[in-house]
């Protein structure tokens, strides 16, 4: 039974990467394809196949769905108002002179947690280029700065729907994967910084050498275009509260649910001030609170008509997030009804290796196979949530976060992301291409997976 069991999920994976990478067929019908094989050939019968998928769907969605949902409609809100340039203007000005590549990095790692990074980075291009005119620094030096500080809150950072998804499939708290995402991803702005300014000069001389390509050619002086542009779009206050409220409400969840676990007093849970905390700092009330200050506050005068159709544009980008999202669920609940889960954990348990790093090396290389991060990272969560949740002494937020870290991994020409940074800034050639963004990546992933590794050894 146990080799059946296991020849199940070997076969689903394999055949879930096959229908990815090679055919037409969707990462979401994939995921539901790979369940049903995976419960059929581990002995369930087909109704409790079925009965598993629905469940584990619904199931899943029914934590984030509307978080998500509520996320990207202010994600977008904040993209059109032009919130997110500045809060952008004021941190290259806060940062100062000669510091522009860490006022980047701060930019793309704070505006990338409500706005799609492959959105925000053609947004924030144009503001490089004219930087990069104005300090004389390099272009690429930026781009990589500002590419790296989106990519890595992307990865590792709710109500980012990605991270937030592998949180519903850990069923880990909220405040818990913010918390820790922030604490891996902090080393990998360094990373991203120090080397486009170790890389970004060094390449675009060698773009120049081999194409005859300028790619530093300037738009206009930043200071004239910081000072005029800043003078349309909203206070840096209102740019920046509809992200920090839900935020600051979901950590007064988590620290007031702490504070009722570490006292021995149940009975404080049951506390008006308690209990408002509970409510307010749900993420589906902080996000959707944090959603009407931004359409209320960003957007006073546009007509409501316009309003709701920017708002219904970011759910269109939501949907497949969520298919896939439920998807994975379902693929994890297979696993657990089957039995799988459990014969597997038993078996890794005994392997001489963190089981932190089961999510980790998964999601890894279905990020190489297949390319999206955020398939990538729900697949190793769905994969080995039912796995960890039945060896003892395992830290589920870490292992959340190991699943989302992982997909970060050498990022090339199956991810359109690689494509955007790389056409934005005008780097044409793939050698060039990879020296711009896959080496990055790769080094950023290499330090989250240390600052994982050293968390769980102390706190794990």
């Amino acid at each position: 039974m146990e080799f059946q069991l296991i020849a199940g999920l070997v076969i689903a994976i394999a055949l879930l990467i096959f229908l990815v990478v090679k055919t037409k067929v969707h990462a979401v019908v994939a995921l539901v394809i790979a369940a049903s094989i995976a419960g059929l050939i581990g002995g369930m019968l087909p109704a409790d196949v079925i009965s598993a998928i629905t469940t584990g769907f619904g199931t899943t969605l029914s934590t984030i769905g509307l978080v998500i949902g509520f996320g990207v409609m202010m994600g977008r809100v904040l993209e059109i108002s032009g919130a997110a340039e500045q809060m952008a203007y004021s941190l290259i000005r806060w940062v100062g002179k000669r510091r522009e590549d860490w006022a980047m990095v701060l930019t793309g790692y704070v505006v990338s947690i409500p706005i799609f990074c492959d959105s925000a980075f053609v947004i924030l291009t144009p503001l490089i280029k004219a930087l990069a005119r104005s300090t004389g620094k390099s272009i690429l030096t930026l781009g990589i700065s500002l590419a790296g500080g989106l990519v890595l809150t992307h990865h590792a950072v709710p109500p980012t729907p990605g991270p937030l998804g592998v949180a519903g499939i850990y069923g880990v708290d909220i405040g818990l994967m913010i918390l820790w995402g922030i604490v891996f991803t902090l080393p990998g702005m360094a990373v991203f910084v120090l080397y486009g300014r170790v890389m970004g000069p060094r390449l675009e001389k060698m773009i120049l050498d081999d194409t005859g390509e300028d790619v530093g050619a300037a738009y206009r002086q930043f200071e004239e275009a910081a000072t005029e542009r800043q003078k349309e779009l909203p206070s840096l206050f209102l740019s920046i509260l509809p992200l920090v409220l839900p935020i600051a409400l979901i950590f007064l969840n988590t620290l007031a649910n702490f504070f009722v676990k570490t006292s021995g007093n149940p009975e404080l849970a049951n506390t008006l001030l308690v209990q408002l905390f509970s409510f307010v700092g749900n993420p589906v009330i902080a996000v959707g609170l944090g959603l009407l200050v931004a359409v209320y506050t960003l957007i006073p005068r546009v007509p409501r008509t316009d309003a709701i159709a920017y708002m219904e544009q970011g759910v269109e980008s939501a949907g497949i997030i969520l298919l896939v999202t439920g998807a994975g669920g379902a693929l994890g609940a297979v696993l657990r009804a089957s039995g799988a889960g459990d014969v597997i954990g038993a078996t890794v348990a005994g392997l001489p290796i963190p089981a932190i790093l089961i999510p980790f090396v998964i999601s890894s290389l279905v990020r190489l196979i297949q390319g999206s991060g955020t398939v990538a990272m729900i697949t190793g969560a769905s994969i080995s949530a039912p796995i960890l949740m039945g060896m003892p002494d395992v830290n589920m937020v870490f292992a959340a976060q190991a699943a989302a870290i992982g997909s970060m991994v050498f990022g090339y020409f199956n991810d359109s992301y690689f494509w955007v940074i790389n056409r934005m800034l005008g780097v044409k050639n793939a050698k060039h291409q990879m020296l711009l963004w896959s080496v990055p990546t790769t080094l950023a992933w290499l330090s989250a997976l240390i600052m994982l590794l050293l968390c769980n050894a102390i706190f794990g």
